[in-house]
């Protein structure tokens, strides 16, 4: 007779067997990565980071297997897969996939705003969304918050839901991924259930949905989120919202839902500087007890990786490692020896702005300014003005909508098709080669040489 418990809690017990087997602090450093995803048959599906994976499979696997069938029965095997994996297609012969919809995402506990690490890139971000945990519909609303993958966002959006979850039981929170969204919203189009679909969303007290931007060129999604969107507003509803642009970004949104978007509070989280860097690897290191050598180790791993917190965790991760397969000390050798084969050291290069670019490229090719941001399509000026928006895209930290804005205001497909452009001519014209060689160099001289 099958378990009539749910799956989470099974899992729970699961987690738990798998403390006391290993250990705590074994746990909390390989184990309690991984995530329930579902169950395909006698088969439970689970997901761990890229950077884990291999290992816990080869380490872990005979005690995973034993706690599992404690738990389940021994009939039931366990795959652990990557996060972004889907799960196997149901075969054939079983119900369409349509009418067993996947799981909507839930809060996941392990993040909460005590595990957030502020610093001077992310505290606009955190106070608002703190704000909100404590006074729902009645701070900012909506909360936008946007930057590049893995700085936090997602974090602080489960923050919010665990935070009113634990502080006041009688208020709905609902996450979802706007692939999770979109998929719902299919299914009850299918399966006739659109009734239920639209009072699942509608119903919240606290609507958080992740990856806003991919809700670009769903036209019906788009449109049932903008009535989901008035609807929970209206009603006093508290709505936050992340993607890994601004909302003028999202050009292949109706107006009048970036205008929603907008109506609230607009925040950024940027990449963390050296400081919050290092806040983040102490804490981590504290929280899985791992014993440093050299806390110089923290330090090499800190000025290697800028680009996200996901990359400097999980390089943290990949040094822990190496230490428990050679027996070393975790000091800066180790640190530097392990991230030479996986982050070389770049080059560091002087971070100029887009303006700087095109004074530059105007000065190469003997062209004004006016006529490099005009809309005049000339040979003459069509090609300096490509490669302005190459150097533009590799020499700064800008997005291609940023820097087709400061180009006269063209959109981010006509900088992708000047940088191919380019990127094609210079491969194959020695000339051509040359002159944005050339720019390039002057543009990677010391901040003392401005350009303007």
């Amino acid at each position: 007779m099958p378990d009539p418990r749910p799956l989470p809690a099974l899992w729970t017990n699961v987690q738990d067997q798998l403390r006391r087997a290993v250990g705590e602090s074994t746990y909390a450093l390989w184990l309690a990565p991984l995530e329930l995803r579902g169950r395909e048959g006698d088969v439970l599906l689970l997901t761990a980071p890229d950077e884990i994976r291999s290992w816990v499979s080869d380490r872990f696997a005979r005690v995973l297997q034993s706690c599992v069938a404690a738990e389940l029965g021994p009939e039931v095997t366990t795959s652990i897969v990557p996060a972004t994996e889907a799960p196997p297609a149901p075969r054939a012969a079983r119900t369409p996939s349509w009418s067993k919809p996947e799981p909507m995402p839930t809060l996941n506990p392990k993040y909460g705003f005590e595990q957030f690490v502020i610093g001077d890139t992310n505290r606009m971000a955190h106070a608002a969304a703190l704000a909100i945990a404590e006074m729902p519909g009645q701070a900012y609303n909506p909360l936008f918050i946007y930057g590049a993958p893995g700085l936090g966002k997602t974090h602080l959006l489960h923050a919010i839901g665990n935070y009113v979850t634990a502080h006041d039981a009688s208020l709905s929170v609902r996450y979802a991924t706007v692939e999770s969204f979109t998929n719902h919203f299919v299914h009850s189009l299918q399966s006739g259930s659109t009734d239920q679909f639209k009072a699942s969303y509608r119903a919240s007290d606290v609507l958080l949905i992740d990856d806003i931007q991919f809700l670009q060129s769903k036209a019906r999604t788009e449109e049932e989120f903008f009535h989901t969107f008035n609807a929970l507003y209206e009603s006093g509803s508290q709505l936050v919202l992340t993607s890994d642009r601004p909302p003028r970004d999202l050009a292949a949104l109706e107006d009048r839902l970036r205008e929603r978007f907008e109506s609230g509070l607009v925040t950024d989280i940027h990449p963390p500087d050296m400081a919050t860097r290092l806040a983040i690897l102490r804490k981590r290191v504290q929280h899985d007890r791992i014993t440093l050598a050299d806390p110089q180790a923290l330090e090499v791993i800190a000025e290697r990786i800028t680009a996200n917190v996901r990359a400097l965790e999980g390089a943290l991760v990949r040094v822990v490692a190496y230490h428990s397969l050679t027996r070393r000390s975790i000091d800066a050798a180790l640190a530097r020896e392990v991230l030479d084969t996986l982050y070389p050291a770049a080059r560091r290069r002087p971070s100029r702005s887009v303006h700087e670019v095109q004074r530059a490229t105007c000065e190469a090719f003997s062209i004004s300014l006016e006529e490099l941001l005009s809309a005049r399509r000339s040979q003459r000026l069509a090609w300096p003005r490509q490669v302005a928006m190459y150097l533009a895209r590799e020499l700064t930290d800008q997005t291609l909508p940023a820097i087709g804005r400061e180009f006269g205001g063209r959109n981010h497909t006509t900088v992708i098709h000047a940088c191919k452009r380019t990127a094609e001519r210079i491969g194959a014209d020695r000339e051509a080669y040359s002159i944005v060689n050339s720019i390039t160099q002057r543009l990677q001289e010391p901040h003392g040489d401005r350009l303007d």
